[in-house]
Formats: C-alpha cells, sequence, structure tokens
C-alpha cells in the first residue's frame, strides 16, 4: 500500500458491538483506511467512552451522529473524511445514511441496506444526486474462491446453471437468547430495531447476494416460508425459499433453493454455495473457504485452492499468503474494504475505476437485497405464494 490512508468515520460498533470491531479490523488490515472519527453508540456517555477507547482525538469523538455530522462537515477537504461507515441496527439504516449523503460523504452501509424498497429509491436518487460512492458490506464476496466461482462461472466451464442451492445455518439462537439480555440476539429480535425481519434479513440476504452475485442470474419470483421454531419469539428465525431464475447464464427452468435457520443445534457459521450447470458444478463452504471444489461432466473432480495456479485475477489478487496458510472471514471483509478505498481514489482523481475498484457491493446490491426480504415476507404471509421478484 503506497498511498495515505483514507480517513474513515463510524456510525455505532462501539462497546459490547461485535460487527464494529470487525469493521474496524477489515479496514485496517491492508493499510487503506485509519479510523479518525467516530459516534460510536446510541448513548452519548458510552458512545464518548467507546470512543476514548479506540484513541479517538477528542475534537473527533462524537457524542451522537448528527454531532458528528454537523462537526466534520465543517473541517477543510484535506481532512474530510473520505467515508462513514454505518454499523447500527437495520431500522436506523436509512435516516443516516441519507443524512450522510445529504452531508456529502461517501457511505458504507452494513447490510441489509434499509428495510423498504421506497427507502432504498430515496438513497439512490440521493446519491446521484450528491455523486456519492455508496457501499454495502456483504462481506462474503470478498473471497478469494468467491471470485473464482464468478468468475468460473461467466466463463462458461460449468455451461447453462441448472439449480442453485445456498445455505446458511447457525445455532447460536436455538434458544430464546434475547429474553437474556444478550445485545446481539436483543436487537436482532426486536421488530422496532431490525425492521420486521429475523433471520431473512440477518443472514438470508447473504444468501441472495451470493446467489446473484457469483451466478449473475436474476431472481424471476420466489415462494417463501418463514417460520418462527423458538416459541414466543417476535421474529423468524428459519425459512426456506423456492425460487425460479433467468438471465443469461440459466438452463430452461433454472432453479435455486435457499434455506437459512439460526436455531440448528450444533451448527455454528455454516454457509454454503453449490451451483449444477449442464456440464459442471462448483461447491464452496464458508467454514472451510480456501477450496474450492469443481466437478465436471466428464467424471473428474478439481479442488481449487486460494492462492494456487489457474484462478482468475480477481480471486489472485484477493489473496495475501501462499497456500496452505488459511485466510478467512477478516481477510475477505478487508478485501470489500480495499475495493472500496480502490473505488474511493478512482473518483477522487477523476479516473474511471477499473479492475479491484469495480469488485464492491453497491447501493443497487443492497436494494435487490431489502427488495428480497420484502419479497420473502410478503410471500411467506399469503401461504408461501408464488410472488414475482
Amino acid at each position: 500500500m503506497t498511498s495515505t490512508p483514507l480517513h474513515l468515520g463510524m456510525i455505532g460498533g462501539g462497546q459490547g458491538a461485535f460487527i464494529g470491531a470487525v469493521h474496524r479490523t477489515a479496514a485496517s488490515l491492508d493499510g487503506h483506511w485509519t479510523l479518525t472519527a467516530g459516534a460510536l453508540s446510541s448513548t452519548p456517555e458510552k458512545s464518548l467512552a467507546s470512543g476514548r477507547d479506540l484513541n479517538l482525538s477528542p475534537d473527533r469523538n462524537h457524542s451522537t451522529w448528527r454531532d458528528m455530522l454537523a462537526a466534520e462537515s465543517k473541517r477543510p477537504t484535506a481532512d474530510r473524511l473520505h467515508a462513514i461507515a454505518i454499523v447500527t441496527p437495520n431500522a436506523t439504516h436509512h435516516e443516516i445514511a441519507l443524512a450522510c449523503i445529504n452531508a456529502g460523504f461517501n457511505v458504507i452501509c452494513d447490510k441489509p441496506m434499509v428495510v423498504t424498497s421506497s427507502q432504498a429509491a430515496e438513497l439512490a436518487a440521493a446519491a446521484t444526486k450528491h455523486n456519492t460512492l455508496f457501499a454495502v458490506t456483504y462481506n462474503y464476496t470478498g473471497y478469494p474462491l468467491i471470485k473464482q466461482a464468478a468468475a468460473m462461472v461467466r466463463a462458461n466451464e460449468v455451461g447453462p446453471i441448472r439449480k442453485v442451492f445456498v445455505e446458511y445455518h447457525q445455532g447460536w439462537l436455538a434458544t430464546h437468547l434475547e429474553s437474556t439480555g444478550q445485545k446481539q440476539a436483543a436487537w436482532r429480535q426486536n421488530p422496532a430495531l431490525a425492521g420486521g425481519a429475523g433471520a431473512i434479513g440477518d443472514i438470508g440476504t447473504h444468501c441472495e447476494n451470493l446467489l446473484s452475485t457469483v451466478t449473475g442470474l436474476e431472481i424471476d419470483s420466489l415462494s417463501a416460508d418463514l417460520a418462527s421454531l423458538v416459541p414466543g419469539r417476535a421474529l423468524d428465525d428459519d425459512a426456506t425459499v423456492l425460487i425460479k431464475l433467468r438471465g443469461p447464464h440459466a438452463a430452461p427452468n433454472a432453479r435455486a433453493l435457499i434455506t437459512i435457520t439460526q436455531i440448528a443445534v450444533g451448527e455454528q457459521n455454516n454457509l454454503t454455495l453449490r451451483i449444477h450447470g449442464e456440464r459442471g458444478s462448483l461447491s464452496w463452504q464458508q467454514e472451510h473457504p480456501n477450496s474450492l471444489i469443481w466437478h465436471k461432466d466428464d467424471g473428474s473432480t478439481h479442488i481449487l485452492s486460494r492462492a494456487g495456479s489457474g484462478l482468475s485475477d480477481s480471486a489472485a489478487r484477493a489473496s495475501r499468503l501462499p497456500t496452505g496458510h488459511p485466510e478467512g472471514f477478516l481477510e475477505a471483509f478487508a478485501n470489500v474494504y480495499a475495493s472500496i478505498a480502490a473505488a474511493i481514489r478512482a473518483k477522487n482523481s477523476g479516473h474511471p475505476p477499473t479492475g479491484i475498484a469495480l469488485e464492491y457491493p453497491t447501493l443497487a446490491d443492497g436494494a435487490r437485497g431489502t427488495r428480497f426480504i420484502e419479497r420473502t415476507l410478503a410471500s411467506s404471509r399469503a401461504s408461501s405464494a408464488w410472488l414475482k421478484f
């Protein structure tokens, strides 16, 4: 890394938060970013204490996000934030993101981006008006072998796609954990904070994003069954979604199946993607992310390794270490932040983005994810009716 680190602001992610620390670690991993300012909690006292813990300068450690935008907007160009990361509960994203855009800041928003498609459309209009770079941290797209799978699909290595399986199985909510006051469970199962969607918004949106990003296909229609399997739970903790696909790489009548759950005892973070085409199949598992299994229709099986030979340019540059040295979640997240940094540098220099600067998930990806959540909720409420996407 040869450029001066970009200035990152953060809203949310203070003491007791999980994802804020992940964002900060990922952003700093390659030296592209430095955390410069923050309003790290909805409670002013906790926000300031969190900033002190992270050694933020007192004049850039803010008690509220509104105070942060007001103060940071007044700084000279050379000292301004290059982007603000929003890592607050889902239902707060729209108001904060819109305010950031209108204040002239690029935005990095955690998923799901917003709660409704009308909110997504409002952000899109504002981002266009202000020439805002808006990224959504679908971090699993940063894995080298996810990039490789996408490249292979587009190179027609598996032929037209017939069936895609995306599974995301967890067990951490197998009990009524939210009633104990556990912070991560409490807000995710609070409709006012989670935006009316439970597991489908928390992990289901990752499944849709992997399906769409890797295959390049579009959802034509879907039928969803969402359930709350733990008694007394406010929001869904389990879902099955049947999908009809369309697009340039789709075989006739192409289908996908997404299954998600957060109540499967023994499961940890078991995200898997399997793509079956007319001439081959690809299989990848997030808990073992350094291998991509490629079955060919001649009966042979090939195991592609992260940082191994024969990978696409995108997959190759996403690896830092030689094969045999595991890379995982934080490195994949860091690849997303590296892509955003490259895109911002291209924007600031007036040059069109190329290569890695084109690889971050965009506002359009976030809007599509929001639409997916809306349609699955609507289908489930209508007794799993098939709905056009």
